[in-house]
């Protein structure tokens, strides 16, 4: 198990335009051979958009985008002619596939703040698809075959117990509240690289959510 603290994450974004960027992974300017991926997560990124501020049309490509709303509610509008808003306690998922192009804003009065993790896929190329769901829950994992994933969203209450997927590569994000996994305490904003997982357990220390991608690669 390989703990990142969320101290460790590199700074991005344009603070003077309204936008904080936190990113676990190699990204942009921030080049580390030694942190391109782990699994099939290429990169988690935590993002605070102040009012009226957003990401401008930029493109995709072979690149699976999961984003979960975690204050506030995100704009997007894309290419391929979907305009959605998504609120906390949805996923929504843009598979960029060849291509595709999108904007994500903060279109209303109070700051936004949302994690957005991209996946690759196990095939580059294809038609882009869109979708959302609504309200989901712990006990409704969601799946991206594309990517041979299974996004897990969990709720703790303070001394409450979560199982770890068994797996080849599983990778926790802590959204808030506080939990121990194993010896470790982990707060919001750190993560979790775990490989060969087996028999282990999240519990809660605060109320917490967590984010868990579970992969067979």
């Amino acid at each position: 198990m390989d703990v990142r603290r969320a101290d460790e994450r590199y700074p991005g974004g344009d603070p003077a335009a309204g936008i904080e960027s936190w990113h676990a992974f190699s990204f942009g300017p921030h080049y580390d051979p030694d942190n391109l991926r782990f699994g099939a997560v290429i990169a988690c990124n935590e993002e605070r958009l102040a009012p009226g501020a957003g990401f401008d049309e930029h493109a995709h490509s072979h690149t699976e985008i999961v984003t979960w709303v975690t204050e506030g509610v995100l704009t997007h509008r894309d290419s391929t002619g979907h305009e959605t808003v998504v609120v906390p306690g949805d996923v929504q998922r843009l598979s960029a596939a060849a291509g595709v192009r999108h904007v994500e804003r903060n279109e209303g009065s109070v700051p936004l703040t949302f994690v957005q993790m991209w996946l690759a896929p196990l095939h580059p190329g294809g038609t882009p698809t869109y979708e959302t769901v609504h309200g989901i829950a712990d006990s409704t994992p969601y799946a991206v075959p594309e990517a041979a994933a299974m996004l897990h969203v969990r709720r703790l209450l303070p001394g409450e117990r979560t199982a770890v997927p068994d797996a080849a590569y599983v990778y926790i994000h802590v959204v808030r509240g506080e939990v121990r996994l194993g010896a470790q305490k982990l707060a919001p904003g750190d993560a979790a690289r775990i490989t060969a997982a087996e028999g282990m357990e999240a519990i809660g220390v605060t109320a917490a959510e967590l984010l868990l991608w579970e992969m067979t690669g």
